[in-house]
C-alpha cells in the first residue's frame, strides 16, 4: 500500500493551548496514518509534552481541531473528552513518568488496561455469573499474551516495582496495548534507559508497529533512536511546529539545525 492510500487515523488542525498569557501550543496541524511511526522532537519546553496531554484529553485545548478516523468507525472530535472516553476510542499512551501499580503484579498491570474492553458490570462481578468467570479467564489470557509480546513472561507474578527499569517501561506499553489502541502515544519511552534496553525498545516498536498494525507517535530525545526508527518526524520550537519530513529531511533542516544548536548553546 502507498502513502498516498494509507488512511489517516489522527487529523489535529490549529491546535492551540493557552496557560494565561503563555501559549504553550500554538496553532499545530499534524496527521498520523495507518502503520506509521512517527516522532515529535525538539528543544525542552517546546511543548510537545502539552500537545499529548491536549491529544489525550488531560488538558481542553484552547482553539483547533483533534479529529480521530478510527478504520471503519465514524469520523470523531475528540477535544475536551476525559481521558478514559479517549483510550476507550482507540488512543492509549505512555508517560514520560512511569506510572505503574507498584504494588500490583506485572500481569495484574497489564490486566488492568483491559478494564475499557471489559462487559462486566458491578452486578456481574458480584454475583460472578458462568459469563463473568469466563471473561476473567480471557482478560487473563490476553494479558499473558501481551507479556510475551514484550518479553515480560518470566516477571509475570513479580510486583512491578522489582523490574528492572527497561522492563518496567516495556510493562508500561504492555498496559497501553491491553486497551487495543489504532494509536499508541509515546512519551519518552527510551528516557533513562541504557543502550541495551534503548536497542531493545526500538525491536519492540518495530515488531508492535508490523504484528499489531499500531501507529506510532513518539516524543524523545534520542536522536539515534528518532532516525532510525520514524517514517515521518515533526519538529516544534516554543509552542510553533518548525518543520515536518523523512528523517534524512529533518537532518538537513536548517531550522532543525538551528533550534538544536540552540538549545545546546544555552545547556
Amino acid at each position: 500500500m502507498s502513502d498516498a492510500d494509507k488512511q489517516v487515523l489522527l487529523e489535529v488542525k490549529g491546535l492551540t493551548m493557552d496557560f494565561g498569557g503563555l501559549r504553550a501550543v500554538d496553532t499545530i496541524d499534524l496527521s498520523i496514518s495507518e502503520g506509521e511511526i512517527a516522532a515529535l522532537i525538539g528543544p525542552n519546553g517546546a511543548g510537545k509534552t502539552t500537545f499529548f496531554n491536549c491529544v489525550t484529553g488531560i488538558y481542553k485545548p484552547t482553539g483547533g481541531d483533534i479529529l480521530i478516523h478510527p478504520q471503519d468507525k465514524p469520523t470523531q472530535r475528540i477535544n475536551g473528552k476525559k481521558p478514559n472516553i479517549i483510550t476507550e476510542l482507540g488512543m492509549a499512551r505512555t508517560f514520560q513518568n512511569i506510572r505503574l501499580f507498584s504494588d500490583m503484579t506485572v500481569l495484574e498491570n497489564v490486566m488492568i488496561g483491559r478494564h475499557c474492553r471489559t462487559k462486566t458490570g458491578l452486578t456481574g462481578a458480584i454475583l460472578r455469573g458462568a459469563s463473568v468467570r469466563k471473561e476473567e479467564q480471557q482478560i487473563v489470557e490476553f494479558s499473558y499474551h501481551l507479556l510475551e509480546k514484550v518479553g515480560l513472561t518470566e516477571f509475570a507474578d513479580e510486583f512491578s516495582k522489582n523490574l528492572p527499569y527497561g522492563a518496567q517501561r516495556r510493562l508500561e506499553i504492555a498496559r497501553a496495548m491491553a486497551t487495543e489502541p489504532f494509536l499508541l502515544l509515546l512519551d519518552e519511552p527510551a528516557a533513562g534507559m541504557n543502550p541495551q534496553e534503548t536497542a531493545d525498545l526500538v525491536a519492540l516498536i518495530l515488531r508492535i508497529r508490523s504484528e499489531e498494525t499500531i501507529a506510532i507517535l513518539l516524543i524523545e530525545h534520542d536522536m539515534k533512536l528518532v532516525m532510525n526508527l520514524s517514517d515521518t518526524i515533526h519538529v516544534m520550537e516554543y509552542g510553533k511546529k518548525i518543520a515536518t519530513g523523512t528523517p534524512q529531511q529533518i537532518k538537513d533542516n536548517p531550522k532543525v539545525i538551528e533550534a538544536y544548536l540552540g538549545e545546546e548553546a544555552d545547556a
